[in-house]
């Protein structure tokens, strides 16, 4: 049987990361791409994760390349290009500098891959993937943003190391855009199949609610830069999904026309992801206050969009 193969577009952290989850896990071969200023460097970080193939006991192909032609017909593609957040920096000061990548990148994909289906990491998530979608003129349900899975497991997290229980057991929601006025949901929170809301206080709950909206902005106050090894193992989840068909439902940022009335927009919801891409999309019962955040989270994605579309 064929190995899916699965292009990486940037060598950075959260790519070569990436490479790394998704070739321990097997889940085909791996094209690792970065722009020719990058010289050798992805050639070198893909010889040097070929060679712990040995060690770790996969087996995998993996290149590293600045020539999109070694990407061709990619079953997924993962964009990771753009310019990272330094610390004062929101996901929004990236929007013109990472737009025109954005650009340049789907445009190469449209080229080398038109079968593909393609998850967008680079940041701000929710224009990017619109602008992904525009340029590469793809089937929306091909077309998605990683950043739910990211997030929900930052969520989860915070609730296990409150809770001082596995993070197994902990399952938990998000949606919204990915960033300030992303809504994480309580109602749809539990451990053990037990609602959160009856292990932890009202206020409690909130701080770290909180924690998890503002978990990017924390890792790059320490880092000095963006997180990678969190939002690298999301991606290997998705690619899984999709590679495997397993039809598992996670948040993703998914293009929604009727759905909770967006009206053609990307935007963080629960779906099911498998070998079509997104192949449904949850709508769920919201409260009042749930809702009305959830829109303020639609009106922020769409007001960011506006400003990208007057820059490119």
């Amino acid at each position: 049987m064929r190995r899916a193969k699965i292009t990486i577009v940037g060598a950075g952290n959260v790519g070569a990361t990436a490479a790394h989850w998704c070739a321990g896990a097997e889940l085909g071969d791996i094209v690792l791409v970065d722009i020719p200023a990058a010289g050798d460097m992805p050639a070198g970080k893909a010889l040097d994760l070929m060679e712990s193939s040995p060690i770790m006991g996969f087996d995998a192909q993996i290149t590293g390349t600045s020539d999109y032609a070694d990407t061709k017909d990619s079953d997924i593609v993962v964009i990771t290009a753009g310019s990272p957040r330094k610390p004062g920096m929101s996901r929004d000061d990236l929007l013109a500098t990472n737009a025109k990548i954005m650009g340049i990148v789907s445009e190469e994909v449209k080229n080398t891959s038109p079968n593909a289906i393609v998850i967008v990491v680079s940041n701000p998530l929710d224009a990017m993937v619109q602008r992904c979608l525009e340029v590469t003129g793809f089937e929306p349900q091909r077309v998605m943003g990683q950043a739910g899975v990211l997030d929900t497991a930052r969520f989860r997290t915070f609730i296990a190391m409150e809770l001082g229980v596995s993070v197994e057991d902990v399952s938990a929601l998000l949606m919204g855009g990915h960033g300030d006025t992303m809504v994480p949901l309580p109602n749809y929170t539990s451990v053990g199949g037990i609602p959160v809301t009856k292990l932890i206080k009202k206020d409690r709950l909130e701080e770290i609610t909180q924690r998890a909206r503002y978990g990017g902005k924390e890792i790059v106050d320490l880092l000095k830069t963006s997180a990678y090894y969190a939002p690298a193992a999301a991606v290997a989840q998705m690619c899984e999904a999709i590679i495997r068909d397993k039809k598992r439902v996670l948040p993703a940022a998914a293009y929604c026309e009727t759905e909770y009335g967006v009206g053609g927009y990307y935007v963080g919801v629960p779906v099911v992801l498998g070998a079509c891409g997104v192949e449904r999309i949850i709508e769920l019962d919201l409260s009042e206050s749930e809702n009305a955040d959830f829109q303020n989270s639609i009106n922020a994605v769409k007001e960011l969009v506006s400003v990208m579309k007057s820059l490119t």
